[in-house]
């Protein structure tokens, strides 16, 4: 989509998803949002070469201030799709829902192929940890129906995670329905994680930390969860995380938004893509 369509789409994103009134935002707020802020316009040339419209926030932690690509995009809250998988791991072993990310979980039989589109690689017992690697949808939901709406709401809650609307008839409210975060709410949350100040025991949080490891070369190390959703006719994609590097750690929260009439064969790959791109112009890999 081209960026001069960017105000229109955000505002349909907005009546769709529900934005946070400033009051709410507020609340949410902590104090990240005294930190420098640096805004970068000129990332957006990266979503517009991958034909998306989206923001990236990232927040740099020894130097305790935000790199960002946009002041609008970044607070708008949409579907967290399978990056929800960090939080819900973590609520998972806290829970004792499972004993730790090896348990395995009995494949059911069958899945909605229309929802979740025809995967037969995943259509197994599965490990947990296997499960958050490759985005096994079906491995979260049967979770998520032992765990329960009040208990996320629990957590949610305690974690300042989105906006706590689990409405959603279906258990995977993550990835349909009107709950949402922002890439600025997730980089909040990423930051408690990774400074182990959120409701979870340290054991938990090392596992989750453990099993979110994407990438590591002798420069840097990426901790990070992909997400896609293609609800509301638009395809929301994340990838959210954060890097250590020799240069400093660095939390990050990226999110492209396409209407589905484009259908692009590239989206899945610009989530990493633009990200990379915007890390080597921070000269962060």
């Amino acid at each position: 989509m081209k960026s001069r369509n960017l105000i229109f789409f955000i505002a349909i994103l907005s009546f769709i998803y529900g934005c946070s009134s400033s009051k709410e935002a507020d609340k949410k707020s902590n104090n990240l949002l005294k930190s420098d802020m640096t805004v970068r316009n000129d990332f957006k040339g990266y979503f517009d070469s991958c034909g998306v419209d989206g923001s990236i926030a990232i927040y740099d932690v020894e130097g305790q201030k935000w790199i960002v690509s946009d002041t609008v995009g970044i607070e708008i809250e949409t579907l967290p799709a399978s990056t929800f998988k960090i939080i819900n791991l973590l609520i998972a072993l806290e829970t004792n829902t499972i004993k730790d990310e090896n348990e395995i979980v009995k494949w059911g039989g069958s899945t909605d192929t229309v929802k979740y589109g025809y995967r037969p690689e995943i259509y197994h017992d599965m490990p947990v940890k296997e499960a958050f690697e490759s985005s096994a949808g079906w491995v979260f939901v049967e979770l998520a129906k032992k765990i329960g709406k009040d208990t996320y709401k629990k957590y949610l809650t305690e974690s300042k995670y989105g906006n706590n609307n689990l409405s959603q008839t279906e258990p995977d409210f993550w990835n349909f329905g009107n709950f949402g975060i922002s890439p600025k709410n997730q980089v909040e949350f990423l930051k408690s994680l990774y400074e182990e100040k959120l409701p979870f025991s340290k054991r938990n949080t090392d596992i989750v930390k453990n099993v979110m490891i994407t990438e590591q070369t002798d420069d840097y190390t990426i901790k990070a969860k992909t997400g896609w959703t293609r609800e509301n006719n638009t395809n929301t994609g994340w990838w959210t995380g954060y890097v250590e590097a020799k240069k400093g750690t660095y939390i990050f929260a990226t999110r492209i938004l396409q209407n589905r009439k484009m259908n692009r064969s590239d989206f899945g790959n610009c989530r990493k893509e633009i990200t990379k791109k915007v890390f080597k112009d921070l000269n962060i890999i």
